[in-house]
Formats: C-alpha cells, sequence, structure tokens
C-alpha cells in the first residue's frame, strides 16, 4: 500500500528527480514557460508553487529556503523581485498546464507549464529582476 507517499517516481531515483525537479524549476522562473512531458509537469506544479509562496513573503529565511530548493542566484532573486511582487495578491494557482498532444517519436503526452500572467516577452531571455535583457548565449560565456 502507498500509505502517505506522495509524487511519482517518473522512473528515477530519488537524487536524480530532485536535481530534474530543480532544473526544470529555474528554466520555468527564468523562461516563464516551458515544454515538457504530461506527468513532469504536473510533478513541477506544487514544486514551484510553493516556491513562489516562500517568494511572496521575501524574508531571509524563505530567500535561504529557496536557495537551498534550485541552487541558483538568478532565479532565486527573479522570483523574489518580480514573480513575487507579481502574485502578492494571489492566493496559489501561480502556475497552469496545458496540454499539447503527443510526441511524434515515441506518443509521450506533451503539456506546457506557464505562469498565469506570464510576461511574454520572457521566454527565450533571461529576465534579472533589474530589467537587463541577457541573452541565454552571453551568460554561457
Amino acid at each position: 500500500m502507498r500509505h502517505g507517499m506522495k509524487g511519482r517516481k517518473l522512473n528515477r531515483t530519488s537524487s536524480h528527480r530532485q536535481a530534474m525537479l530543480a532544473n526544470m524549476a529555474i528554466a520555468l522562473v527564468m523562461h516563464e514557460q516551458i515544454k515538457t512531458t504530461l506527468p513532469k509537469a504536473k510533478e513541477l506544479r506544487p514544486y514551484i508553487e510553493k516556491l513562489i509562496t516562500n517568494a511572496k513573503k521575501c524574508d531571509l529565511a524563505n530567500r535561504r529556503r529557496i536557495i537551498a530548493k534550485i541552487q541558483d542566484k538568478v532565479a532565486t532573486e527573479k522570483l523574489i523581485d518580480v514573480l513575487g511582487k507579481r502574485y502578492v495578491n494571489r492566493n496559489g494557482g501561480y502556475v497552469r498546464v496545458i496540454k499539447a498532444g503527443n510526441r511524434y517519436g515515441d506518443m509521450a503526452p506533451i503539456a506546457y507549464i506557464e505562469f498565469v500572467d506570464r510576461d511574454v516577452t520572457a521566454k527565450g531571455k533571461i529576465t534579472p529582476p533589474n530589467n537587463k535583457e541577457v541573452d541565454i548565449i552571453d551568460k554561457a560565456e
């Protein structure tokens, strides 16, 4: 029986699953919309909603909780400065999952996960809180 076991295993070890969710959360925060498989999107939804709830409070303890989860300072700054302020009057339901059919190669169900009231211009750009847009290629160098 599965008493008290929530979450999907996604055919990965726990450390791989934790790293994958953190990487997907960083990508979602930076681009505000990502395309992934439906089970991964459904698993990412509560993960990112808890991060945004912590970002809305924006004290030192919550900042450290966010950094401990995703381990990316630029994404943490955007979470707190941009997204936390955007959703300060919203009581949950910060992201939506939109089904997008099946993948061609293996018929895996595909979905888009995006923020409600997202910034459309953020896709493909890394937008730090000071609104200075940097291309992804520039950050890698």
